[in-house]
């Protein structure tokens, strides 16, 4: 492929002498017609535009340095013209130090590198009849009309071939190539023309020219302002209907025009809006079922009996509990803890477990129908063979070719940035790179944690439980509240800072391991993203559903944390309150932090720069100068928009059941999103390059892992976070002789009976309150099963634990094999390609064989038909009498 594009794409490599002429841009004045998408003669349409700051006005450089800058655009702007593209130069309206080069690609430009590049085009209008939907009525009220956005016309395609330009459908050469297309040629001519030769070495490419200065900016044109249509009668005006119909808030609850979208932006751009938008549809049921369960617990929290034996005077008031840290801690009353066990009442009840196992099949259902949606848009977008046609090497892996391997397959010399040896040692270097930044993470965490063992400590002391209860400050504001609220708060500023940190870390080490292509590149970089984001966001989660409170020994022998700091304790209800208190400041301090960085940031900028360009100047400004003062998209495009989706489907499914709400919050926060980034996209940066895009990328196989995950992490939150497995033992067995004193299976008695006894006498002298103890009590309760003093085994596990740990793995074992067989069905029973899309598959790869294949032998045919003739009438000639 590389000796392709050397031979094909690049014919002119090499440093062009000093003393050669260069070729250099036509130079054209503004014409004054703002909305014009033409160079000065109103002819040929503006493809690209590339932005430099004149070197004989610049101040910041040496002399020396600006005539080098200017010899390498000048050598790369020839190169440009002898690979036949066109440009025209025209100075700023509003700053005379920048000038806009404007790049067209004839059509014979065009052509070859539609073939060079696979590019599949139009072949004849699809002619399959599709059979309209039962629901089609429904969803048309959600569409946009279709007498503004009219729907594009199907076609069948094939790669096109210049050989075969007569079996294509071209009504007009103008419009054969849409703006999309155009645009994505040019940026591949422009990132493998080479500026200059050093060492050797073939410097080439618009991104290294944008890396070094030497060009300020370079991107295809928005066709018009996304305020007004464009007063060209040439210009279709897309810009300004996405952004009515589209990328307006009226839209929110409207269907997207995704077919206008890909024609705009390209197919990556479409897919990713494709997916946002079915997973938001999706989460539609989810979050139905997710608010039919909070419902209910809040219809039956009033029914809870453990929680209104806490909030009992004579049951919960007459519970003396005892200190959960060394010294500074006091004795407590049990009802201190009832406001919070009367909201734990509301999470912790089964429709939560309900929930758990729809989640589970819901997250199979969702991934199995967009396989289904992908391979739609795959075929309607043209995108089915892509990754084996069409996608070209990245430059930058292109400019370090400099080994040659034989390649197995074919027995011939190819060329390679590294050797076997080589990628083994960057392999290694970067996985050792990534390995010790989530030791990094771990290792936040773990401070997190010495955080919160520390400042349980001074909570304890300043706002220091009465036995009486009487203050009301005291039922909200208890020292587990106040010290998990903090540090989920100090979590959310650490995550966010490491993020901003590990993103630069990450790209480094990505451009180091040198990826072959694009897809290789991104999904690299969103395997090493990913992981780093999985541990930085899930860790202080998974920290509190899995560790907390299962590891504290018990008061006589509680168990300490690096030797110095003791273990943290769950409230009697469990830890699963708190654990939805970190996932809600968590997922909505990331949200409200996205949209800043994202949304608000952006805006600002373009404020400032449109507000100093229009104090300097009232002139008509014309649109590529609009375009420039823009934001640019960025490198890395949707990557953070992906990344953004991705961490909160692990929220909404790793640990739904603590939040039955997540889905919820997760469906407002999308809709919001799809129309921010829409918003964003048509009003804020420049129009992106059009880039191909089969799929999502490694964002499927990542969320197939979150899936699979997501029935282990909820089935252990209800076997070990919550309190529902002990309260069914309880009810079932412990409640009733053998063990219990009830003629009938009943919850009361279940807070005595899960609070183990505790002698005070048998206190360590470290361990020991400096609070004296009042009354004349002995003894103080503490959150365990073990067996009371004067026990033959006393402190150790009783019978009930064990009991309990038995029903919670059972549990466990039957709730993950009953959804995996579920998912395994679903998997099964769903295609990932539907019948109808097979049949279009077929129908275009047998119309590509027949009239591109076909109409071939019948030239052959007919030619060697002639050649036959001529042959019989040269025979019949030689061996006919003469005539006398």
């Amino acid at each position: 492929m590389v000796l392709e594009l050397n031979q094909v794409i690049i014919p002119t490599y090499g440093t062009v002498p000093e003393q050669q002429n260069l070729h250099t841009p036509e130079w054209a004045d503004f014409d004054n017609k703002p909305d014009s998408l033409f160079f000065s003669d109103g002819q040929r349409r503006i493809d690209f535009v590339l932005v430099y700051e004149d070197e004989t006005k610049k101040m910041t450089h040496k002399r020396i340095d600006r005539k080098k800058q200017k010899r390498k655009r000048q050598v790369y702007e020839s190169n440009l013209i002898n690979n036949g593209l066109q440009l025209e130069a025209t100075r700023s309206v509003l700053d005379e130090k920048l000038v806009f080069v404007k790049v067209h690609a004839p059509w014979e430009v065009l052509c070859t590198y539609a073939e060079v590049m696979h590019i599949k085009l139009p072949l004849q209008p699809d002619d399959l009849k599709t059979r309209e939907s039962a629901f089609n009525w429904f969803t048309s009220l959600f569409r946009v009309d279709e007498n503004i956005i009219k729907p594009e016309q199907e076609f069948f395609t094939a790669p096109f071939e210049k050989e075969h330009l007569s079996n294509f459908y071209i009504q007009d050469k103008d419009t054969f190539f849409n703006p999309a297309t155009r645009s994505r040629i040019v940026h591949f001519i422009l990132s493998r023309v080479e500026y200059a030769t050093k060492n050797n070495v073939k410097k080439f490419g618009i991104n290294k020219l944008l890396d070094s200065g030497i060009y300020k900016a370079a991107f295809p044109l928005h066709d018009s302002s996304f305020r007004h249509p464009s007063t060209d009668p040439a210009c279709p005006s897309e810009r300004y209907l996405l952004y009515r119909e589209w990328a307006h808030p009226k839209n929110i609850f409207k269907l997207q025009p995704l077919d206008f979208i890909r024609k705009y932006y390209g197919e990556k751009i479409g897919i990713y809006f494709a997916w946002l938008g079915f997973y938001t549809n999706m989460l539609i049921v989810a979050a139905f079922v997710g608010v039919g369960c909070f419902l209910y617990g809040c219809l039956t929290k009033d029914n809870c009996t453990w929680s209104q034996e806490v909030c009992d005077p004579n049951i919960g008031g007459n519970i003396i509990m005892c200190p959960q840290c060394d010294k500074v801690c006091t004795y407590w009353n049990l009802t201190s803890t009832c406001e919070s066990s009367k909201k734990l009442c509301i999470f912790d009840s089964f429709g939560t477990l309900v929930f758990a196992v729809f989640m589970g099949i819901w997250v199979t259902l969702f991934l199995e129908f967009w396989k289904r949606r992908q391979a739609e848009l795959e075929y309607e977008w043209d995108t089915v063979e892509y990754l084996e046609q069409e996608e070209q090497v990245r430059p930058e892996y292109e400019a370090q070719c400099t080994h040659v391997v034989m390649n197995e397959i074919t027995q011939q010399e190819e060329h390679v940035p590294y050797t076997a040896c080589g990628k083994c040692i960057r392999m290694t270097f970067c996985a050792s790179a990534v390995f010790f930044w989530i030791l990094l993470i771990i290792a936040s965490v773990i401070g997190i944690i010495v955080y919160r063992l520390s400042v349980f400590l001074v909570f304890s002391a300043t706002l220091s439980r009465h036995v009486n209860g009487t203050q009301a400050i005291h039922k909200y504001l208890t020292p587990q509240t106040a010290t998990s609220v903090t540090a989920s708060l100090i979590s959310f500023v650490v995550i966010m800072v490491l993020n901003i940190i590990y993103e630069k870390v990450a790209i480094l080490i990505t451009d180091f391991e040198l990826p072959r292509t694009q897809t290789d590149y991104e999904n690299s970089l969103t395997t090493k993203m990913f992981l780093f984001q999985f541990v930085n966001y899930y860790s202080s989660c998974f920290y509190i559903a899995f560790f907390k409170g299962k590891f504290v020994g018990h008061p006589g022998n509680p168990v300490y944390w690096l030797g110095k700091y003791r273990n943290e304790e769950c409230d009697p209800g469990g830890c699963l309150l708190e654990l939805t208190t970190q996932l809600a400041i968590i997922v909505g301090g990331k949200a409200i932090w996205n949209n800043i960085q994202e949304v608000l940031l952006p805006w600002v900028k373009n404020l400032i720069g449109r507000y100093c360009a229009d104090a300097r100047s009232e002139k008509i400004v014309p649109r590529w100068e609009h375009d420039y003062h823009l934001q640019p998209i960025g490198k890395l495009g949707l990557f953070y928009e992906y990344l953004e989706m991705v961490i909160q489907f692990g929220f909404v499914t790793l640990f739904v059941a603590s939040f039955p709400l997540a889905p919820l919050l997760a469906l407002f926060n999308n809709m919001l999103e799809i129309r921010l980034d829409a918003w964003k996209l048509t009003t804020q940066f420049r129009r992106m390059v059009p880039q191909k895009a089969q799929d999502i990328g490694a964002w499927q196989p990542i969320m197939q892992g979150i899936a699979i995950l997501a029935v282990v992490t909820n089935a252990m939150i209800i076997a070990f976070t919550s309190d529902m497995i002990p309260r069914l033992v309880y009810y079932w067995s412990f409640s009733v002789p053998p063990y219990g004193s009830h003629s009938s299976h009943t919850m009361k008695g279940y807070i005595n009976n899960t609070l183990s006894v505790f002698n005070i006498s048998d206190f360590r002298n470290a361990s020991k309150p400096s609070s004296p103890w009042f009354g004349n009590q002995t003894t103080c309760r503490y959150r365990d099963f073990r067996y009371p003093p004067g026990h033959q085994h006393q402190y150790e596990h009783n019978i009930y634990y064990w009991h309990v740990i038995a029903a919670k793995l059972a549990f466990i074992i039957v709730m993950e094999h009953v959804i995996y067989f579920v998912k395994f069905i679903i998997s099964y029973i769903i295609p990932d390609v539907s019948q109808k899309t097979k049949s279009k598959v077929k129908r275009e790869k047998y119309l590509t064989q027949k009239l591109l294949h076909e109409n071939d032998l019948k030239v052959v045919k007919k030619t060697m038909g002639k050649i036959a003739d001529k042959i019989i009438k040269g025979v019949d000639s030689t061996f006919r009498p003469k005539s006398e």
